[in-house]
């Protein structure tokens, strides 16, 4: 696979993953959007089908990473390490298209996201916090906690992943990339109640990127002071998987 290819790939791929996923997210909590309140489950069937539409999409060009974590993992697995920067740089681009287009396409229900006549005197709703759309935000603010969960949810993905390479006939059938979309709503809905389940650093990045300067109503803190969890945590999680899966298998 050429350098071009694969950052296309993985640009196009990222972008419709995000799409899907920041667009479930601002379908269940926007008011004003007909799926608004149908909670966790959908959310998580959401991102699963982000993960099916963008990976089946990418892979003829770049493998269908998407997720730097992925990356990682399987850099350190196989050692091979020269290409790692392009899957990188587009994902994290993608992540950041796809968060701008789930933002356009919700465009009206961002919109009338303001402070609703007499909503100081408590008989109209506050305006809805965004940046849960976009990027995760922990239950309970421990750093140590949402590290360790982050860590564990991302081997939890990974190692599976480099795993399913050895399963025969998997990677021929085309049916590893459902597996690994089945996969990640599996995360979502055991592992992901603590942080939201980042367990994708271009994922939580890009978008939160993105929320830091559009013009959202009421948009209120992109919480760069818990950032680097998101980041940090899956990386760390896809390096052990690689670490893992080396020595294991």
């Amino acid at each position: 696979m050429s350098n071009g290819d694969i950052f296309v790939g993985e640009v196009i791929g990222t972008a419709i993953l995000i799409l899907f996923g920041a667009g479930v997210c601002a379908a269940v909590t926007l008011r004003h959007s007909k799926a608004r309140a149908s909670g966790w489950i959908v959310i998580a069937f959401g991102w699963g089908f982000g993960v099916l539409a963008g990976a089946y999409t990418a892979a003829p060009l770049s493998g269908g990473h998407l997720n730097p974590a992925v990356t990682l993992g399987i850099a350190v697995d196989t050692g091979e390490w020269g290409k790692v920067w392009v899957y990188l740089l587009g994902q994290l681009v993608g992540a950041m298209l796809g968060a701008v287009l789930a933002y356009l396409v919700y465009l009206a229900q961002f919109q009338a996201n303001v402070r609703s006549e007499g909503a100081a005197e408590g008989t109209a709703e506050e305006p809805t916090a965004t940046l849960g759309i976009f990027s995760t935000i922990p239950e309970i603010r421990n750093p140590v906690a949402n590290l360790i969960t982050e860590i564990i949810a991302t081997i939890a993905l990974v190692l599976p992943v480099l795993a399913f390479g050895l399963t025969e006939g998997l990677g021929e059938s085309g049916i590893t990339v459902l597996i690994v979309s089945l996969l990640v709503v599996g995360i979502g809905l055991s592992l992901g109640g603590p942080t939201g389940y980042a367990i994708n650093p271009a994922r939580d990045l890009g978008p939160r990127l993105v929320h830091t300067f559009l013009p959202i109503p009421n948009k209120g803190t992109s919480d760069w002071g818990y950032a680097w969890i998101p980041v940090v945590g899956p990386l760390v999680g896809g390096a052990l998987a690689g670490l893992l899966y080396n020595a294991a298998f």
